[in-house]
């Protein structure tokens, strides 16, 4: 989470996809977009809707979604402070091709589409700016192979391992529904996983806190550990 306090610029040079831009560069970013707030489970924008902006999240985490024509929702990726978001709309038609909401409270800096397309007339910007672009490519394609090689009781336990750590004793600061839509299924599907995990006596999950047993959450670990 980024200091309130801190100057913009700064928070710009810390991020995934400005750090390294000189302060000329980044003065320019600053003074081209605004702050955003957002409450919990608030929409940011929807996939098709036309697109003005794109993203960058100071605090609190957002969930990128595309919805398939059964009405299900496939998680593509959770944005966390300092990374960009919805930045492909400066290159493709400017409509949203996915979907986005708050996981609790959100705070962006949102940057003008127009504006920004001005500054790749900087040769070392636009050079910089497609690198991470086709970075991101590279984790999508990932992403699908992923939710289609994988059983949803290990994409359930990487998921426990990158976002909380291997200790097995862990304080979930999410819905059960956003988990299930993170590993990218349902919450009944969810729900009957969790059911038949109990029942073995691999985990217990009262509220907000869950334990999983340290031998059966060493099956998943080298694997998660090698997931980009």
């Amino acid at each position: 989470m980024y200091n309130r306090d801190m100057e913009l610029s700064d928070i710009l040079e810390r991020s995934e996809l400005f750090r390294g831009l000189s302060a000329r560069a980044l003065a320019r970013l600053a003074a081209m977009g605004r702050q955003k707030s957002f409450g919990p489970g608030a929409t940011l924008f929807l996939e098709g809707s036309r697109a003005s902006e794109f993203y960058l999240l100071m605090e609190g985490e957002v969930r990128l979604f595309k919805t398939s024509p059964d009405g299900q929702e496939v998680v593509l990726r959770i944005i966390r402070p300092g990374q960009v978001f919805a930045e492909v709309v400066l290159f493709e038609n400017p409509l949203y091709p996915v979907s986005a909401s708050a996981l609790g409270r959100v705070l962006v800096f949102a940057m003008d589409r127009a504006a920004f397309s001005g500054l790749l007339d900087d040769g070392d910007f636009r050079t910089e700016f497609i690198a991470m672009l086709m970075q991101k490519q590279r984790y999508l394609t990932e992403r699908i192979l992923y939710l289609t090689s994988l059983d949803v009781e290990e994409r359930f336990f990487r998921f426990l391992i990158e976002r909380y750590g291997t200790g097995g004793d862990y304080r979930v600061d999410m819905a059960k529904k956003d988990m299930a839509s993170a590993i990218g299924t349902i919450p009944e599907t969810f729900s009957r996983l969790i059911n038949r995990l109990k029942n073995l006596g691999v985990l217990s999950w009262e509220g907000t806190s869950l334990s999983v047993k340290t031998d059966y959450l060493e099956n998943f670990m080298d694997q998660a550990h090698r997931d980009p």
